[in-house]
């Protein structure tokens, strides 16, 4: 047990401004979520025996339980992503299962669920605020879809199979982060990596010195090769050694599929248990689940990706033929039989000769600090906000990590976030994200003010900073910046004062990336690009004739793009609704029986993607793959509010995005997304504009 003192001294256990990540270690985790779970849970025996059906008698005291304990679990499991180490991982590991039992006896409590029913069926229900009821109604369905309507023994197994799919999903990442850090090819010869940039073999080079090589340079190697993606992609994309593409692509392709690292049989468990899960809380299969949280229905998914895959597939189609005939005219051996390691290469020539634009030539346009300020003045002509520098006033878990303050148009601070640039490949996940560090909150106000302000964290994985060069940005990395922020800035310009259902919280998962695609659609207006894109050392701007490019490049391959995203989302719910673990069809199986109508180019039988999917398997999106082309659609309909308006009429652009702010952005889970959405844009979405954008319409018509 540890001492007093020791734990007085712990840093997760302190009132603190701002998380102290500048301390936290593995040595704390044990001891302070241990004494952390002890505090909360008599906290929670004391709000069972005392608790009435009232906000201060019931809602107060859960707020207050609640966001204790995901802060302090966000602070550690916050520096596992960011700052892994074996002995934090270790820590965690150890004292997760104890967290989960709180959880789920916190969402199991049955004062407070008949509590909750009973504001719900008081008459007073009608004068409540619509955030309130939705925040009741919230907790009501969270405790049936946690197991409170169960019996005991039911109710008993129902925690076993929670407990056991979050150590699976738990070990399925771990195995996915060790077979792509297990991968390393260490090539001498030059010959071997022709056409790769040299961004890449700078970066193949620190890889190497990291592992020993310290002589390596990127000029005369050697050079080490990995599967993260800023390694993985530069080869499918420039490597003109196809020997290499294809062995780099079976190795990502089968990542944590064979050995002791092999997620198989793990997929297989968390099917099976996900299946009895649904069928003990009365559900035909998960993806009913799934959907009882949010905007969509099955059918209603599965309608929407059948459109949008009738209108990509010939496109698609048309997609490869280019490719081949393309292929042909550069004397490519290989044009007759283009496969999956050609796709991504041949695609890169056919789009630097038909839009001439090399990726790796518009990095210089795109530094790190001037997306940054582009950004910030977007968000201020849009929101009416300023984004300041704040560094110093938070502390980081490392010295890249930059601290903003966003304040409103009379100059308060409303919000605060950190932002991590940078891939760190030993210690960072890949990847990037937003998440929230506190949420707005009304009852969790330190003294003197009346509301706890969001602070969110924006985390990314670019290249870092070269000698005195700074990170230089492809253009997918610029827009993934922009998708972040849009996550961030619904989180942080909430009006929302009720804390479980302020910013991100309690929105429906299928609208959640609503704002974050919506921003990535500024990207490619003309005025906001041209902000963005000033050449790092000259300081010109992107040429005319390069942003008409980029503008055409969009659609290029839309059809194929689509249909990848249709593919994932529609295997995620055919081994969410029609698969039957241990049945006569393997997870293969489905993955093949789906690739028939959603892949041109059949996947090799030995493709083990399914493997390292840890979008359904160890993130949030088990059956909600869909809800990404269900928000683009959400996003295209928002942004062609502005379209409508005038791109052009400042002055349109900014009651534009005051409407959205006021509603997207403010309103938070306090209303059903579809009102919201309705209140922003006057009608109902269509998938219209969506196709309009992608360039799909005329093949749908």
């Amino acid at each position: 047990m540890a001492s007093e003192d020791s734990l007085s001294s712990n840093p997760l256990l302190q009132n603190f401004e701002f998380p102290p990540f500048d301390v936290v270690d593995a040595h704390h985790v044990r001891p302070g979520i241990r004494a952390l779970l002890q505090q909360l849970e008599a906290e929670l025996e004391q709000l069972e025996k005392s608790v009435e059906p009232s906000w201060p008698k019931l809602v107060e005291p859960l707020e207050k339980i609640i966001d204790r304990l995901s802060v302090v679990w966000g602070i550690i499991n916050h520096l596992k992503a960011v700052k892994d180490t074996p002995e934090l991982r270790a820590a965690i590991e150890e004292v997760q299962p104890e967290k989960v039992k709180f959880q789920l006896r916190l969402g199991q409590s049955k004062p407070i669920y008949n509590a909750f029913k009973s504001i719900r069926e008081s008459p007073d229900w009608k004068t409540l605020t619509e955030a309130r009821q939705r925040l009741v109604e919230a907790q009501i369905k969270e405790a049936v879809l946690s197991g409170i309507a169960l019996e005991d023994d039911k109710r008993d197994e129902f925690n076993k199979i929670e407990q056991e799919l979050e150590k699976l999903s738990h070990k399925f990442s771990e195995n996915v982060l060790d077979a792509t850090k297990k991968f390393e090819k260490l090539i001498t010869d030059k010959k071997e990596i022709e056409g790769l940039p040299p961004s890449a073999l700078g970066l193949f080079a620190q890889a190497a010195v990291s592992k020993g090589h310290e002589n390596a340079t990127a000029d005369t190697g050697p050079w080490l090769i990995t599967l993260d993606a800023p390694s993985y992609l530069p080869v499918m994309q420039h490597a003109t050694n196809r020997a290499l593409r294809e062995e780099i692509y079976r190795a990502y392709l089968s990542r944590a599929s064979s050995g002791d690292l092999d997620n198989t049989a793990i997929i297989d468990q968390i099917l099976k248990l996900r299946l009895e899960k649904a069928k003990l809380l009365g559900y035909r299969n998960y993806a009913e689940v799934s959907m009882a949280t949010k905007m969509a229905t099955v059918e209603k998914a599965d309608e929407l990706l059948e459109k949008l895959r009738s209108a990509s597939w010939d496109p698609a189609v048309q997609d490869i033929e280019d490719l081949k005939s393309f292929a042909k005219k550069q004397g490519a051996a290989e044009a007759d039989c283009l496969t999956h390691w050609d796709i991504t290469f041949w695609s890169e020539r056919l789009r630097e000769s038909k839009y001439d634009i090399n990726e790796e030539e518009l990095r210089p346009y795109f530094s790190l600090p001037k997306v940054m300020d582009a950004l910030f003045r977007l968000a201020k002509t849009l929101f009416g906000i300023d984004v300041v520098p704040a560094d110093g006033v938070a502390p980081v878990w490392n010295s890249d990590v930059r601290f903003y303050c966003v304040k409103d148009s009379s100059g308060n601070p409303t919000a605060y976030f950190y932002f991590d640039p940078y891939s760190r490949p030993s210690e960072k996940r890949d990847g990037a994200w937003m998440d929230e560090v506190f949420s707005r909150s009304r009852v969790m106000a330190q003294k003197g003010s009346s509301v706890r302000l969001p602070v969110a964290h924006m985390v990314c994985n670019q290249t870092p900073p070269v000698g005195d060069k700074p990170s230089l940005m492809t253009f997918r990395e610029v827009e993934t910046v922009f998708h972040e922020f849009g996550h961030a800035l619904q989180h942080m310009l909430t009006k929302e004062d009720e804390g479980l259902v302020a910013g991100i919280r309690n929105i429906e998962w299928d609208a959640v990336e609503l704002p974050s695609q919506f921003m990535e659609n500024w990207c490619y207006h003309r005025d906001t690009l041209m902000s963005v894109a000033k050449h790092y050392q000259t300081g010109e701007t992107l040429p005319e004739s390069v942003y008409k490019k980029l503008l055409a490049a969009r659609t290029f391959r839309a059809g194929s793009l689509s249909l990848r995203q249709l593919k994932f989302a529609t295997v995620d719910l055919e081994l969410h609704t029609k698969y039957v673990p241990g049945g006569t069809e393997s997870i293969y199986d489905v993955d093949k029986r789906v690739s028939i109508k959603t892949q041109v180019i059949p996947p090799l039988p030995e493709d083990r993607f399914l493997c390292s999917f840890s979008h359904i398997f160890a993130g949030g999106y088990a059956a909600g793959y869909y809800s990404y082309k269900w928000a683009e659609v959400l996003s295209a309909d928002a942004f062609s509010a502005f379209e409508d308006a005038g791109l052009d009429d400042i002055k349109a652009v900014k009651e534009t995005g005051q409407r959205f702010r006021n509603t997207i952005l403010a309103l938070g889970g306090g209303k059903a997304p579809l009102q919201v959405f309705v209140e922003f844009r006057g009608r109902e979405p269509s998938p219209e504009p969506l196709l309009r954008h992608n360039g799909l319409l005329a093949a749908s018509g």
